[in-house]
């Protein structure tokens, strides 16, 4: 059985978690999250948890398990604490700023780039070479950070580009010189 699935979930403070049909609906003091339920797994809340258990051993069945149940634990932790991620912008005379809500950043293209973040995403930013990305929803900060860092991903010889903040670039030679 599923060392993750095994664990119950707590329900943190200010946060609720219902079944309605098929869907589970995880409510908190900075939102409301949705997801599916997967066939072949059910749902026991009880006593300020949520146990996540499954109703046969097939191979899909066993996978749904652990994942429902990291899924059900991030959404609680979303509503009550939210997620945040840092990335910073490697390169000479690049920058990021906001207009709005837009992230406009200049990363050595002849224009600047203008990215708009979904819905239930915030971007602030630090300073013109750091920026956080919030939300609560695990997997959208996760995305929204992807396709920023999609703009310039980080390269391996000058190391320039876009990164997350503790992030180490693997660096390369480059040529060797002469004989």
């Amino acid at each position: 059985m599923s060392r993750i699935g095994r664990k119950a979930v707590e329900i943190a403070k200010g946060a609720s978690v219902e079944l309605k049909g098929n869907d589970i609906v995880v409510k908190g003091p900075k939102g409301e999250l949705h997801a599916q339920l997967m066939p072949g797994i059910t749902l026991a809340i009880e006593g300020g948890q949520v146990k996540v258990d499954r109703t046969n051993e097939e191979k899909q069945t066993r996978a749904w398990h652990g994942m429902t149940r990291a899924l059900i634990a991030n959404m609680v932790t979303g509503v009550t604490t939210g997620f945040s991620k840092t990335m910073e912008i490697v390169g000479v005379g690049w920058r990021a700023a906001l207009q709005g809500k837009k992230l406009v950043m200049n990363l050595g293209y002849s224009h600047p780039i203008e990215f708009t973040p979904p819905a239930g995403i915030e971007i602030v930013v630090e300073n013109p070479i750091k920026f956080h990305v919030r939300g609560i929803d695990k997997e959208l900060v996760g995305q929204t950070c992807a396709l920023i860092r999609e703009f310039r991903p980080p390269e391996p010889y000058h190391g320039k580009g876009i990164k997350f903040e503790n992030e180490q670039i693997l660096r390369k030679a480059g040529k060797t010189g002469a004989k």
